[in-house]
């Protein structure tokens, strides 16, 4: 496995498993039954999309790498803070949905930039982008 190609599918297991992690912290918030759904579905569709990276690394030898800690400790507590003092759909949703922004521009950015990644690992971190995408819309009617 060239370089470009472990770092992408690094940055796709690393991204997931901050989708996740965000993700399942924010439905400790979640009264809407609908809205769980949504939840529920999208960490069962980034657990698939981690595993599905993270076996690529195995196959040749290589560890999937975690979310830096600073990272984490950030999002986590910004999660804390806004839906600790509101946790109305319309505040989950917007902390959902930057998520998802951030999420799709980072990995964007390095897909981008680590062009010469095998397609196979393009294809992982663009379907996570989509997946994010599709995230954003299913989101936007509880704003």
């Amino acid at each position: 496995m060239d370089e470009q190609t472990r770092k992408l599918l690094e940055e796709c297991t690393s991204g997931c498993k901050m989708a996740v992690s965000s993700i399942q912290q924010i439905l400790e918030f979640t009264q809407d039954s609908a809205l769980q759904k949504i939840l529920n579905k999208y960490i069962e569709q980034h657990t698939h999309l981690q595993q599905t990276a993270e076996s690529q690394l195995s196959a040749d030898g290589f560890e999937p790498k975690d979310p830096g800690m600073l990272a984490s400790a950030f999002s986590w507590f910004t999660t804390e803070i806004k839906l600790g003092m509101n946790s109305d759909n319309s505040e989950i949703a917007k902390v959902l949905i930057d998520g998802c922004s951030m999420g799709i521009k980072t990995l964007g950015e390095r897909a981008n930039t680590l062009c010469q990644a095998d397609k196979s690992a393009d294809s992982i971190a663009r379907r996570i982008i989509k997946l994010e995408e599709e995230m954003i819309r299913e989101l936007n009617p509880f704003l």
